[in-house]
């Protein structure tokens, strides 16, 4: 099934993604690799595709496992959570039905 995960940026979380982001990156690849990724990204923080200073209010990740124990699992995971740049993670079964 799939399930949308959503993580709360801190305030001025730039430095605390910076240093952990190729750990972030890399297990969003594996989920890739594995056939399993729908799509991922940062939200920014206000409406401009390069955020600059103001950065971002978090990141959805939509992804297939095959639990929602699984996918909090690995949500609770995160690299950008043990270093501080997420506050929280929200994991929620998802039913794509368009495109």
């Amino acid at each position: 099934m799939l399930y949308t995960i959503i993580g709360q940026d801190a305030d001025e979380s730039i430095s605390a993604r910076a240093s952990v982001r190729e750990a972030h990156i890399g297990r969003i690849r594996a989920l890739m690799d594995d056939g399993r990724l729908i799509l991922a990204g940062p939200m920014p923080a206000i409406d401009a595709a390069d955020p600059g200073p103001a950065g971002f209010s978090g990141s959805l990740v939509v992804a297939e496992f095959d639990s929602l124990v699984e996918a909090r699992q690995w949500a609770e995971s995160d690299p950008y959570l043990d270093a501080g740049a997420w506050t929280s993670v929200d994991v929620r079964p998802f039913l794509q039905v368009l495109p």
